[in-house]
């Protein structure tokens, strides 16, 4: 990349900095305006080009993914997990399984030829939902706030527990196709050594920091960059260790969450804005390399799966995992719907383009193509669904106002729709 593309990524950068609330009211999402630039930029003005070496974009795509799955996890209090932990049971450990399972099936049956390992990373890879293509759903007052917390919950967690099953999916496939690699039983000892590393640095790190807090040896100014180090330390010292150094990534930030978080943990915030920052940079690099590669290798298989895998792929799983939970037909359509795919999906791709060369070329499409369609399709829908989901659920207890709200849905949790997006106007979007 020439120093003119540098200067002109960093310019895109600040000015979506400094208008990135105003964009959010127009439904303008994060990924939905780097894509869209990076796609503008490379292929319609020609003004850059993005030649950066597989090795580049893979390095910039795995330190994003460290950081973003350390933020997503450290953000995780265990107090809001134990406040609704038969909710996050229900959508983690029912949902996101079918959800896999669906999406590994459906690849499966639709592309012969693409066998059980190709077929489970697709699945997998496309099972973590990204609350960033929602934003304006998750600051959005007149949808109710458990409704929200578990969105962002679910959001925070499925992409480090689809992990170990997209890098054992990529084992697989390396050793199906006879690739130099390692097979599966060496992965899942990866992810053994992943957990137990990701643990002890996240302890030791978050008891550190707090110490370090509470008697004031701490500096502000280097407190958020040393936690952003500590995740890359999770990441490389796992590596070092033949371990998985995503998994520790994902579980350090976990421990650190709940460690530090009894202290005022506003270093979590330096590493959350670092991310933000990162996952900017990897949309436009998806939107400038990727998007094109994807549109022409894209056929009418592909666009079916892409649209399957974002309703019924996503909505059965998480309708058969809140059955018998209480909640209005609603809220679980508005669930359902509202998993966007995005940056965790992107990296999976990435990385198994990588490992696997041109045996991943399919899949990768498959991935690239659902993502697209989900930036475009869920940071469109976010705010007038969550408009009318608002007033579908008032209608839904006010239709029965002799009987108690729903326990899960308390009706003093809703605002008045013109009060809500009035009240909205006011709050940070993204």
């Amino acid at each position: 990349m020439d120093a003119a593309a540098v200067a002109l990524t960093a310019l895109i950068v600040f000015v979506w900095g400094a208008f990135s609330t105003r964009l959010g009211r127009a439904d303008l999402s994060a990924p939905i305006v780097f894509v869209t630039v990076g796609v503008l930029l490379a292929e319609v003005l020609q003004v850059i080009e993005l030649d950066l070496t597989p090795e580049a974009i893979k390095l910039l795509a795995e330190v994003t993914l460290v950081w973003v799955l350390f933020a997503d996890a450290s953000r995780v209090g265990f107090r809001e997990l134990r406040a609704d932990l038969g909710l996050y049971a229900r959508l983690l450990g029912l949902g996101l399984p079918l959800t896999i399972a669906a999406g590994t099936l459906l690849a499966a049956w639709l592309f012969d030829g693409l066998g059980f390992w190709l077929a489970l990373l697709v699945g997998a890879a496309l099972a973590p939902t990204d609350a960033a293509l929602g934003a304006s759903v998750m600051t959005d007052p007149a949808v109710p706030e458990r409704v929200r917390r578990a969105l962002n919950v679910e959001s925070g967690l499925n992409d480090g527990i689809a992990t170990p099953v997209v890098m054992v999916a990529i084992a697989g496939a390396v050793a199906a196709e006879g690739l130099q690699g390692h097979g599966v039983r060496t992965a899942l000892a990866d992810l053994a050594i992943g957990v137990a590393a990701g643990l002890l640095t996240g302890l030791v790190g978050g008891r550190v920091m707090r110490m370090s807090r509470r008697r004031g040896w701490a500096s502000e100014d280097f407190a958020g960059p040393a936690v952003l180090a500590l995740a890359l330390a999770a990441y490389a010292g796992t590596l070092w260790l033949d371990g998985n150094g995503f998994v520790a990534a994902f579980v350090a930030g976990l421990a650190f969450g709940h460690v530090a978080r009894r202290g005022e943990a506003k270093e979590v915030l330096y590493v959350e804005q670092t991310s933000g920052l990162m996952s900017l940079l990897t949309w436009l690099v998806f939107g400038a390399v990727a998007v094109p590669i994807v549109v022409e290798r894209a056929d009418w298989r592909v666009a079916v799966y892409a649209v399957l895998s974002l309703s019924v792929v996503r909505m059965l799983p998480v309708a058969a995992a809140l059955a018998g939970a209480r909640f209005p037909p609603p809220t679980v359509a508005f669930l359902g719907w509202f998993g966007p795919r995005g940056l965790a999906s992107v990296i999976f791709a990435v990385i198994a383009l990588e490992e696997l060369h041109a045996e991943a070329d399919r899949a990768v499409a498959i991935i690239g193509l659902t993502v697209l369609l989900s930036v475009l399709g869920h940071g469109l829908s976010a705010k007038p669904l969550a408009g009318r989901y608002a007033t579908a659920i008032a209608d839904v207890d006010h239709a029965a106002p002799g009987r108690e709200a729903a326990p899960h849905l308390p009706v003093r949790g809703l605002l008045p729709l013109h009060a809500a997006r009035t009240t909205a106007r006011t709050e940070k979007g993204e």
